[in-house]
């Protein structure tokens, strides 16, 4: 049937499959016209369908052959593809929005609709599965749009226009996995593959309220043999759909028992009462027996009100437990004499506004054939094929890994839903990583995964595919699943705190060296292999007989650490300083024996003498700065001093100048682009960094001392900050630097 919307002429089958017949019809859409080439029309010759789900799908499966068999013969051609509807005992809607925005003005085509209403599908599925609190597996079996929009306003058609955003509200419908599967498989049986399936009430309301009616409220019932379908219209779209099981057949039983006569007879006795004054039968005794249209009346009164009251609520439950302006019933259980007024009493509606629709309500449809039958049996028929049209609803078969699975088909089906339909496990898809390495680093813990394997070798009919790869019905699809990466592997040199290096000064050269770890507390080398669990701690320092190792120098003479003795084992840290006189000799033994009391005096005296030895040098660099400095003279203890004019009270001392005195503040600075510590002082001045530099202020010989920081001049009492710049140098009087 592929093509039937590409233009007209090609044929489309519909199949109503009822409770207590089928009816097939095969024509074509052309205009605003649809044209039946030909019907058949044949009953179940056992009770092969209960209240609109099938129990003998062999009983059923033959039935449709049947009527396939007449209509091939009627056109002279194979039937293979059809439309069917279904119908059920529990029925869900889900009413949904979805929107689709473009990146500029797009004019909308009629392929963005079907596009659009399969995203809403798609919701409405999603939607559901949330809401459904039972084990039965539901499939969406209908839809329907109920209003469309274009940049946020409500529109009738969107094709042709031009937006930045198309939305649609729709009704999607949704019933039980074994009536669905009950169909497909009757279908199969018959030698025909399923076209489009739809809902029973979506397909009746195709024809029997045609759109210009639906700004009414109005309400579509289409009682069948098995069940009773409902459809709701209000402002221009149809707003609910709903079902009872209560139909017909419940009449038909009724007469069962009050006449005994077997079920095929009670049927019978129900029709022709509805045109005849009497009927003759023959009870289950053998016995002839008479009964009148009056009789059978009074017998169904009580149910045909029941079943009217029963139709009457749901029709109120699905608008909003309000009734309707009026009701449209079609269906051959619809025709039983007092059921259209007594729907009327129980929705308190006139009952000229509820009425049976057939003929009347088939004005877009065109019968070419002799003798075709017109009534309201027809309209659930034509309006399967004509949903063909409006939506493309279907069910797939795909073998995957040797397993029969169905799919809804939105169009486009990949390997991956096909997967997740058959459970197969998405891990199985998509590479899987070797076992992860975990282990402790400085106390934090740290995860190196693994590498990732192979992915899963997909075949679609035999051919390579991949899980992007669409899906048709009866594709083979088949599925190795992925494999696991190797473990993680790491040696320890990899470690990121291991590439850094600890920068170490001996004898004022920089030399890098390598960290080391312990693994455990053990210490390994940079090609130890991290085992699953391992503690590593990564050493901040070294000690000295490393450096030396490091070096490869040998370990003898005298060592001063941060100008403190030191042995092979002292701990050396980051920008360390370490003095190695190789030609001193120096018992390490005497290091070892000396107390702490006598390291605190050691320490002390070399303090004192370091003091001493600022004092005079600063003694002497005031001295020598004061001579060029108009009104400062020398304190007693170094300190430059500013003399008082008359009437003043003495000297007063410059701040910040003098020999270094016991503090706490430590400034690094460039003197000559060579870094200078300055230690002793709470705080510096440019004149204290002569007490730190060799510098001799008497070997002017006629020039003059140029004083700059961070490049410009610099004045003697100005502050000092960590990181300044600092240039110290003689100039001839011509301007040449020396």
């Amino acid at each position: 049937m592929a093509g039937v919307r590409d233009g007209q002429g090609q044929l489309v089958f519909g199949l109503d499959i009822g409770t207590r017949s089928i009816v097939g019809i095969v024509g074509y859409l052309n205009g605003d016209k649809f044209h039946v080439l030909a019907q058949r029309f044949r009953e179940h010759e056992t009770r092969a369908m209960v209240d609109g789900q099938i129990h003998d799908i062999g009983k059923v499966g033959e039935t449709i052959c049947q009527v396939k068999e007449q209509l091939e013969e009627d056109l002279n051609r194979k039937l293979t593809e059809v439309c069917i509807a279904a119908a059920g005992r529990v029925l869900r809607t889900i009413v949904t929005h979805v929107e689709q925005d473009f990146e500029e003005d797009h004019e909308v085509t009629e392929e963005d609709v079907y596009s659009l209403s399969t995203m809403g599908v798609e919701q409405a599925y999603e939607e559901f599965l949330k809401d459904n609190d039972t084990d039965m597996k539901f499939y969406c079996v209908g839809y329907t749009p109920m209003r469309y929009y274009m940049n946020g306003y409500q529109i009738g058609n969107l094709v042709g226009h031009k937006v930045k955003s198309a939305a649609i509200d729709m009704i999607a419908t949704f019933l039980p996995d074994d009536v669905v599967n009950g169909l497909y498989k009757a279908v199969e049986l018959a030698g025909l593959h399923v076209a489009n399936l739809t809902l029973e009430p979506i397909a009746a309301i195709q024809v029997a309220i045609p759109e210009k009616f639906r700004m009414l409220n109005m309400a579509l019932v289409d009682v069948g043999a098995g069940t009773s379908d409902i459809s709701i219209t209000k402002d221009g779209t149809i707003t609910a759909y709903g079902m009872i099981p209560v139909a017909g057949d419940s009449l038909t039983e009724i007469l069962v028992q009050h006449c005994l006569v077997d079920f095929d007879t009670a049927e019978r006795i129900k029709r022709q009462t509805g045109t005849q004054e009497s009927v003759e039968y023959q009870d289950i005794m053998g016995l002839t027996q008479m009964i009148t249209q009056k009789e059978v009346e009074s017998i169904l009164a009580d149910h045909v009100r029941s079943m009217a009251e029963q139709v009457a609520a749901c029709i109120r439950e699905l608008n909003g437990d309000k009734s309707v302006s009026a009701v449209f019933v079609v269906g051959g259980g619809g025709m039983v004499p007092g059921y259209t007024e007594q729907l009327a009493k129980a929705l308190d509606i006139v009952k000229e506004r509820v009425a049976i629709r057939g003929k009347e309500v088939m004005q877009g449809v065109e019968f070419e054939m002799d003798n075709p039958r017109r009534d309201s049996m027809m309209v659930t028929p034509v309006g399967i094929c004509l949903s063909y049209y409006e939506q493309n609803n279907n069910f797939i078969y795909v073998d995957f890994n040797g397993r029969h699975i169905k799919l809804y088909d939105n169009g486009r089906l990949s390997v991956a839903d096909a997967a997740v339909q058959s459970e197969f496990s998405n891990e199985d898809l998509f590479p899987k990583r070797g076992m992860p390495l975990t282990f402790v680093v400085n106390g934090k813990s740290r995860i190196v995964r693994g590498d990732l394997g192979e992915t899963a070798v997909i075949r679609l009919n035999g051919k390579n595919a991949d899980m992007y790869t669409q899906v048709h019905n009866g594709d083979r699809v088949q599925v190795t699943p992925s494999t696991a990466g190797d473990p993680a592997v790491m040696e320890i040199g990899r470690l990121p705190e291991l590439s850094e290096q600890l920068h170490v000064y001996v004898n004022g050269t920089r030399i890098d060296v390598p960290k080391t770890a312990t693994v455990n507390g053990r210490l390994e080398n940079e090609y130890y292999l991290i085992r699953e669990g391992d503690n590593i701690h990564v050493q901040n320092c070294c000690s000295v007989r490393e450096i030396a190792e490091f070096m490869d120098v040998p370990l003898v003479g005298r060592l001063l650490v941060n100008d403190a003795p030191a042995k092979p084992e002292t701990k050396v840290y980051e920008n360390f300083t370490i003095s190695w006189d190789v030609n001193a000799v120096v018992s390490y033994e005497d290091l070892e024996d000396e107390t702490e009391e006598d390291a605190r005096k050691r320490r002390e005296a070399k303090e004192a003498e370091a003091a001493r030895e600022a004092k005079e040098e600063a003694m002497r660099l005031a001295e020598s700065l004061s001579a060029g400095m108009e009104g400062v003279a020398v304190g007693s203890d170094g300190l430059l001093v500013r003399e008082q004019s008359e009437g003043g009270s003495g000297a007063k001392a410059l701040q910040g100048t003098g020999p270094a005195a016991a503090g706490s503040a430590e400034v690094t600075v460039l003197v000559n682009r060579y870094p200078v510590t300055m230690r002793g002082k709470n705080s510096y001045v440019f004149v204290d960094v002569f007490s730190f530099i060799n510098f001799d202020l008497n070997a002017g010989g006629g020039r003059s001392i140029v004083t700059n920081l961070n490049g410009r001049r610099a004045e003697y009492m100005e502050p000092l900050k960590e990181g300044d710049a600092i240039e110290i140098y003689w100039e001839e009087v011509g301007g040449k630097k020396q």
